[in-house]
């Protein structure tokens, strides 16, 4: 979905742009657009027993892609012994995807411990058109992903790095 805010210090919407919006009033225009895009029902089933590391989902990561621009489907599959590294490397150079990953690592006070990580993979190189798409139907699998609370959104690989942009942010929830 798109949510587009029109403070009241701009000036009016012309009439082409009020038919996008569903409602109007004087201090907001309020639009909802949706890519129509949905979760298929194996990427739903899946998660759940990917959370509790059940067979044969006791993975390491998924990569889902949106098929023929109607449906988020599992592309790919990461068994348990797969890192973070093998995730980044099966990650496509010019188009976009999204992730789930299951996280080891130790948190600042030296204990072991594991996170969920919702990864939205929205290169630079990505065609507009993709990345639009990508990016206006995140939230429909946010959504059948309930209970992940780490979204991370990249768009180059330096902010794919483990070290430095992953690593800080898992530390922020432990």
């Amino acid at each position: 979905f798109f949510y587009y805010r029109h403070p009241p210090s701009h000036p009016p919407a012309t009439l082409k742009s009020i038919a996008l919006f569903s409602s109007i009033d004087k201090h907001n225009i309020t639009a909802t657009m949706a890519t129509g895009v949905q979760v298929g029902d194996e990427v739903v089933k899946s998660f759940s027993a990917f959370k509790l590391q059940q067979e044969p989902y006791n993975l390491r990561y998924f990569i889902y892609e949106i098929k023929d621009k109607k449906t988020i489907t599992i592309e790919k599959q990461g068994a348990r012994e797969k890192t973070y590294d093998d995730l980044v490397e099966e990650l496509p150079e010019n188009d976009c995807r999204y992730v789930l990953i299951d996280i080891d690592f130790e948190s600042s006070d030296g204990r072991p411990t594991s996170k969920i990580v919702f990864i939205t993979w929205n290169p630079d190189t990505a065609k507009i058109r993709s990345k639009m798409l990508y990016s206006g139907s995140k939230e429909a699998l946010k959504s059948a992903l309930t209970g992940v609370g780490i979204h991370i959104n990249a768009t180059d690989h330096s902010e794919l790095d483990f070290e430095t942009a992953i690593l800080p942010a898992l530390k922020k929830f432990t």
